[in-house]
């Protein structure tokens, strides 16, 4: 064979191990955490899996946020691109009608535009999904306990009350479960006390801590305070504050 065609078979051959690297590191469906003795062996599996997903959307919130922050330094310098794609940003975190001329919009834009602890997203994770081996979790990759409000959007949970009509939502992917439940602290109004507490860290130049916000999620749970009780022991117990 001549050196030509070695080369070429050497680059296929190259190309095919990344296409298969890729399918693996990128395939939608997460391990079986029950085939985990219940313990150690399960929580380091399943932090392990869900922690660099985390940490990754937590990158790319954090990457927009230091556009942002360029944009609203030099407001005058805005193309059309630049206020379209401002605009786009905002609506997504619920600000309508955002005025970039406007402080008290970049400064709302800005209190939801941010990253959130690691050791509070996987504690949340953890103890929504039962370290990943909930109905919820296997049959709709839903790590967070999310609701949804429309029929068939979801999986109607076995003892849901008379009168009710939400569903736990469907996600194509982990991925997908994460994405939505930053948005959801991140642009809710019920969350707007954690993000109050975390622009207080983040202006004092202190560290944001899961265990410094848990006391904005009252609202997440039924359970309330004794909810919140559970995710910091869960946060001190396992040593999630590391990942911060």
């Amino acid at each position: 064979m001549s050196n030509k065609y070695k080369l070429a078979s050497i680059i296929i051959s190259i190309i095919l191990l990344i296409t298969i690297s890729l399918f693996l590191w990128l395939r939608p469906n997460a391990p079986d955490f029950s085939q985990y003795e219940a313990g150690k062996a399960r929580k380091n599996a399943f932090f392990s899996y869900l922690l660099p997903i985390i940490q990754q959307q937590n990158d790319e919130i954090l990457i927009k946020r230091k556009q942002l922050l360029k944009w609203q330094k030099y407001p005058s310098e805005l193309g059309w691109w630049d206020k379209r794609s401002l605009s786009k940003i905002a609506e997504y975190y619920r600000l309508i009608n955002f005025d970039y001329r406007n402080e008290k919009h970049w400064r709302q834009l800005l209190i939801r535009v941010n990253s959130v602890p690691a050791s509070l997203a996987l504690a949340q994770a953890a103890n929504e999904s039962a370290w990943g081996t909930s109905r919820f979790a296997v049959n709709g990759s839903n790590y967070f306990g999310q609701w949804c409000f429309e029929k068939g959007c979801g999986i109607v949970p076995s003892k849901r009350s008379d009168g009710k009509a939400h569903e736990v939502a469907a996600f194509d992917s982990p991925k997908a479960s994460v994405v939505s439940y930053l948005h959801n602290l991140n642009s809710h109004p019920a969350y707007a006390e954690l993000r109050e507490l975390r622009l207080e860290l983040v202006n004092n130049n202190k560290k944001v801590t899961g265990i410094a916000l848990v006391n904005g999620l009252l609202n997440y749970s039924e359970r309330g305070e004794q909810y919140i009780k559970e995710l910091r022991n869960m946060i001190r117990f396992n040593k999630l504050e590391q990942y911060d």
